[in-house]
Parts: structure tokens; C-alpha cells; sequence
């Protein structure tokens, strides 16, 4: 069984429209870090696989139960369409999983923006092809270089704060649209800019339930490793040590292990 962060009955009218993170009776699952876990609307929430998966598949199908289906979801509220150019914000497990979602909509060239050496190079295994390590009004700059100055057809942001949110605007094109997963941390729009800008914005919490089956059907046939992100793995009683390592930026994603 697979499911997602937030529960969903999936009959709704928010459900039945496709966003089953605001389905009428929606619950987050945020203390899930637990052997044995009560689901509410499970027969909403959760996807069967046809059988138990082998073992090397668990790692990416938690993934897209939450951080692949939100890169997924950024990609699609920010309409990447074949023969695109995304720029990707943001190297955290989110934003690599975005990389691969961009990739799999069939983006011709995705630009992530990243400092860190070992998420550049999953960047580029996921399919980036250029890497940006400027920020703020340089990482802008360097977008409109890269794009002949005018900016990227599709921007996902996948970090949640003001600079991250105004990075993206920035670097979208007049046309083009910003996709934005990051939880807001003291963000805030300027209404006038963002009418004048042509640029389309659109985000929230991921629907996952809604990619879940083709999510799934493309791990286990191995077109897409999101498990990848998962490069500490702790038991459950060390998960304290786990959410210091992500802080810290010592890991991208822990896994654990009962």
C-alpha cells in the first residue's frame, strides 16, 4: 500500500476535481514515524500494488508518497510541456524529485539551482542540465543568461521562502509559470509586479493521491529511481538524529528502518 501525507476519501468534489490535499475531509499525516500507523479515509488515501514489492523498490515508493509527488506537482501547476525549459529551485529531496518530474514531462533543458556538490551531481543523474549556484539577483542574472534574457517557460520552486518565491518570478518568462510546493515562510507577492509580469502562479499542498498510480507503475518499472534522495538510512529510534541530519544539510532525506 502506498498513500500520501494527506488523507482523502477521493469522492469529493475537491477529490473528483483532482486535488485530493484539499479534499473535505482531508487529515495530514504528520506523526507517521511509528511501526504501526491508523489511516483515516484509507480506502481513499491508500493505492494496492498488485503484490508486495521487492525490497529495492520500497525506498523510491516512499518517495512518492510525499517528496516525488510534490516535485511532480510543481512541475505539472508550473506546466512543463515537452521541449521546454524548467528551472528547478531549491536542492532539497523535493527539488531533486522535481528535476526527474521535469525530465519525465519531457523538459528539454532543466537548470537546477544548487550549492551543494552531491546534489548537483543527483541533479544531473535525474536529468539536469545545467547547474546555477548563484542566488538572489545573481541566480536571476544567470537564468536570463542562460535563457537569451528572457527567462524559463517553467519555474519550480521547491523551497518556501522569500527569496526562493522571488527567485522564481524573476526567472520565469513573460507567458510562462511558476509552480511553488514550498511550504511559505514569510513570503508575500506583490499583486501589481505579478500582473504586469504575464507570469502564472499556481501551488499548495501536492494532490500525490492523483499521480500515485502512474507514480507507482513508473518505480516498479524502474523509469524512475526518487529513491535515490534517501542517503542516510537510521532506525526509528534514531529519528531525532535524522531530522538534525536533514537541518543541518548532513543528508538530503533519511530513511527509517523499524
Amino acid at each position: 500500500m502506498v498513500g500520501s501525507f494527506a488523507t482523502s476519501d477521493n469522492t469529493c468534489a475537491n477529490c473528483r476535481n483532482g486535488f485530493q490535499s484539499n479534499c473535505l475531509h482531508r487529515e495530514f499525516m504528520s506523526t507517521c514515524q511509528a511501526e504501526y500507523v491508523r489511516i483515516p479515509n484509507a480506502q481513499g488515501t491508500l493505492v494496492a500494488t498488485d503484490e508486495v514489492p521487492d525490497e529495492e523498490f520500497w525506498p523510491g515508493l516512499l518517495a512518492v508518497s510525499d517528496v516525488m509527488g510534490t516535485g511532480w506537482y510543481a512541475a505539472d501547476a508550473a506546466e512543463v510541456r515537452p521541449g521546454s525549459t524548467a528551472v528547478v529551485v531549491g536542492d532539497g529531496a523535493v527539488g531533486l524529485c522535481a528535476v526527474i518530474a521535469a525530465k519525465e514531462m519531457g523538459a528539454e533543458r532543466i537548470i537546477a539551482m544548487s550549492r551543494h556538490e552531491s546534489r548537483q551531481k543527483l541533479a544531473r543523474e535525474f536529468g539536469a542540465t545545467d547547474i546555477v549556484t548563484e542566488r538572489g539577483d545573481e541566480g536571476i542574472a544567470r537564468i536570463k543568461d542562460l535563457t537569451d534574457g528572457i527567462g524559463a517557460d517553467s519555474v519550480l520552486e521547491c523551497v518556501g521562502t522569500a527569496q526562493a518565491m522571488r527567485q522564481a518570478l524573476h526567472s520565469s518568462r513573460p507567458g510562462g509559470n511558476v509552480g511553488f510546493v514550498g511550504v511559505p515562510h514569510e513570503v508575500a507577492v506583490d499583486g501589481q509586479e505579478l500582473f504586469f509580469s504575464h507570469v502564472g502562479l499556481r501551488g499548495g499542498p501536492a494532490p500525490v493521491r492523483r499521480y500515485l498510480p502512474d507514480l507507482i507503475e513508473r518505480v516498479l518499472s524502474g523509469r524512475i529511481d526518487p529513491g535515490k534522495v534517501f542517503d542516510l538510512t537510521l532506525p526509528l529510534e534514531q529519528v531525532a538524529e535524522g531530522y538534525k541530519a536533514m537541518d543541518e544539510r548532513r543528508a538530503v532525506k533519511a530513511l527509517l528502518k523499524p
